[in-house]
């Protein structure tokens, strides 16, 4: 395809044919990510990349768990946040035929000594594993399969990080689950461009 019609043509599935995506296949799509911009071309970002079906249960219990606990927290009745845990973090992580943890490697922020400039390095970053993600999403849908960007694990990643075993420097940042689509979303509406577009003023288009 043409990269405006991938640009524009892309949806978020989270529906998927139980078909399983060739490694061979993940591997192309991660590797053509590699060429997303960087700050300093540090390439921070880490991916963990799930196919086996007792890991992603595993993961789903855990971040579930999380999810459950702060649900009750937020008033939410335990039947209804079970419902939810079971329809959003269950079936969408082990009826995903992959899933990949993007992790940004803390080892590969610049250290200083102030905090305002360590809070820059560290947003840095967090930008660019988010390029990297933006990147892979394209590609996979270059690839005809269907992917959804989601932030779950930064809610709970004390317990990603234990499913996974991964090092203190890991920071889970996204998921990104990927497979053959089996939904076909229509597509969001999006903002015209004048309601966010401050460039010198521009007028806002006639009509």
């Amino acid at each position: 395809m043409e990269l405006t019609q991938v640009i524009t043509s892309r949806r978020s599935i989270r529906k998927f044919k139980p078909q399983r995506v060739p490694r061979d296949v993940i591997r192309s799509i991660l590797d053509l990510a590699r060429w997303a911009p960087s700050a300093h071309n540090a390439q921070p970002w880490r991916l963990i990349v799930i196919d086996d079906y007792e890991v992603k249960g595993r993961l789903a219990v855990e971040i579930g768990k999380v999810w459950l606990s702060d649900m009750l927290k937020d008033g939410v009745s335990r039947d209804e946040a079970e419902t939810l845990v079971k329809l959003r973090t269950w079936n969408r992580i082990t009826k995903s035929p992959v899933v990949i943890i993007a992790c940004l490697d803390t080892k590969d922020v610049r250290k200083f000594p102030d905090a305002r400039r360590q809070k820059a390095e560290y947003l840095m970053a967090v930008q660019s594993v988010a390029t990297y993600v933006q990147t892979l999403l394209l590609a996979a849908y270059d690839h005809e399969l269907g992917a959804c960007w989601l932030c779950t694990p930064l809610f709970c990643q004390s317990a990603v990080r234990k499913v996974l075993s991964l090092p203190e420097t890991f920071e889970p940042q996204a998921m990104i689950i990927i497979g053959l689509p089996d939904e076909k979303p229509t597509p969001p509406q999006r903002k015209p461009l004048h309601e966010f577009l401050r460039l010198n003023r521009w007028p806002r288009p006639r009509t």
